[in-house]
């Protein structure tokens, strides 16, 4: 497989490091990914269908944008416990004439009613994670659809519509349901289901369709008929803004206090790249609200450029744990500092900075694991309280090389497994919000967790962002200053 793909991609060289990670990806993914070739690109993504999709657009002339972005549309039918237009995606993008790398941040956003107590129960006190989750109060404002029209009017070529035609068929026409969208669906006990959905994966006797049954989505082709025939604002200001919230603010649990001005208001963002050495390698990822470039491939590579690594090799009990012992590292630094860098002073400088991650490199030893592990002090770091992160597995990669050496490297998600379990016109909805510390401040700490809710921001996001330049496959590589508060985003 992996031969293959170089073959097609010979000429892209700034993409190859990316190509061989993505297919490696593709090969050992539960849901059976796919990685794609011809003579015009080459596409990756976690479902066959989806990949599809962007080859169709590949085929007829399009660019990796138009790939990647006809991908994340059809990963909405095909894959809607993990991603879809119900949620946000960072899109990292490799123009191979301008020779210039630019990164794209769709986050879901905080409404503007949204306050730092945003997360607190009658009583004061935080809700278990497993409480905040399901509802309309973990919705984020999605960003997909902003995000697809900023990249596709800076970097696509063929016409929007175009764009959706594979997952409107998928979507009239019906897909298989894999194994894997049953088991999760088998699983999901939070989803609030409506008759909409029951009639989508159960059979009339009330059974969960089998594995391999033909699924069909009338209602979510509708609403991408439209969106495709008039465009983003549609979505945002139309009637699929006037269900979204109404879905949310009535919701059994957890209402939401978005409103119609949180959906008409939300713009997606273009954001310098966070850009470093590693081993002889210039490595870009996506910056905060992100944390993939900061601590996934600046703080947990940098501290292990130490170590012979090579000469360790993947199967040695060593690498393995000098690899833990940075990803302490490296989330203690992310738990205490990454957030919206819209609203709070991120110190990304510092924590990228070479002299910084060789001293917390120090730390690390061969041969023991330390004891307790805490935020270091980087160049001008705010005064912040950290706070511990909780994880839930989701989220989906996709990559897409055209023939020209344009690289898409695009993770969207909507957070948890089915996200908040909600649905509106055949598409599920996000969960983000919960990437926000749920408390704002822990008791007694003299400064504020940075990542608490607030309104309009991003929370931070806990996914593995995407990076412009990978190193092979072999090695190991790879919550609070967030709390939420209006017009926030959560971080990554």
């Amino acid at each position: 497989m992996i031969q293959s793909l170089l073959r097609a991609a010979r000429p892209l060289r700034l993409a190859l490091p990316l190509l061989i990670l993505s297919a490696c990806a593709a090969q050992t993914s539960q849901a059976g990914g796919t990685a794609a070739a011809t003579a015009r690109g080459t596409v990756s993504a976690a479902d066959p269908r989806a990949a599809e999709a962007g080859m169709a657009m590949l085929r007829q002339g399009g660019t990796a944008a138009d790939a990647a972005l006809a991908m994340m549309v059809a990963l909405t039918v095909v894959e809607p416990q993990s991603s879809g237009i119900g949620g946000g995606s960072f899109l990292v993008y490799h123009d191979e004439r301008a020779d210039r790398l630019s990164t794209f941040d769709g986050r879901e956003k905080a409404p503007a009613a949204a306050t730092p107590a945003y997360f607190l129960g009658p009583d004061g006190k935080p809700q278990p994670i497993g409480e905040a989750i399901p509802g309309g109060r973990s919705v984020g404002v999605p960003g997909n659809f902003r995000l697809m029209a900023m990249a596709h009017r800076r970097h696509g070529r063929l016409g929007w519509a175009t764009l959706f035609e594979p997952a409107i068929r998928l979507a009239r026409d019906g897909f298989t349901m894999t194994p894997r969208l049953r088991e999760a669906l088998a699983g999901a006990e939070h989803i609030e289901m409506i008759p909409a959905l029951r009639r989508l994966y159960y059979s009339d006797a009330g059974e969960l369709r089998p594995a391999g049954a033909l699924v069909r989505n009338p209602e979510l082709a509708q609403l991408l008929e439209r969106v495709a025939r008039l465009g983003p604002d549609y979505f945002y200001t139309g009637a699929p803004a006037e269900a979204l919230v109404r879905t949310v603010t009535n919701a059994r649990r957890n209402p939401s206090t978005m409103n119609r001005g949180d959906l008409a208001s939300y713009d997606a963002k273009e954001r310098e790249p966070v850009c470093g050495e590693y081993r002889r390698h210039r490595i870009c990822g996506m910056g905060p609200p992100s944390s993939g470039a900061t601590t996934v491939f600046f703080a947990i590579l940098k501290q292990l450029e130490r170590f012979d690594l090579g000469a360790m090799g993947p199967r040695d009990p060593r690498s393995w744990h000098l690899f833990g012992e940075s990803m302490r590292l490296a989330y203690a630094d992310r738990d205490a500092y990454i957030a919206d860098p819209d609203y709070v002073r991120v110190p990304v400088a510092g924590l990228i900075d070479s002299a910084y991650l060789a001293s917390r490199s120090r730390l690390i030893s061969p041969d023991r694991a330390m004891a307790n592990v805490s935020a270091g002090t980087p160049a001008g770091a705010p005064r912040v309280t950290a706070a511990i992160s909780g994880e839930v597995p989701a989220t989906t990669h996709f990559v897409a090389i055209d023939g020209a050496g344009n690289v898409a490297s695009h993770t969207s998600t909507i957070e948890g497994v089915f996200g908040s379990g909600l649905s509106v016109d055949g598409y599920f909805l996000n969960n983000e919000l919960t990437d926000f510390s749920l408390a704002p401040e822990l008791g007694g700490a003299p400064s504020p967790i940075a990542w608490r809710a607030a309104s309009g921001r991003a929370a931070r996001c806990r996914r593995r962002s995407p990076t412009g330049r990978m190193v092979r496959c072999g090695l190991p590589s790879a919550r609070p200053a967030g709390r939420p508060s209006s017009r926030r985003s959560p971080r990554c």
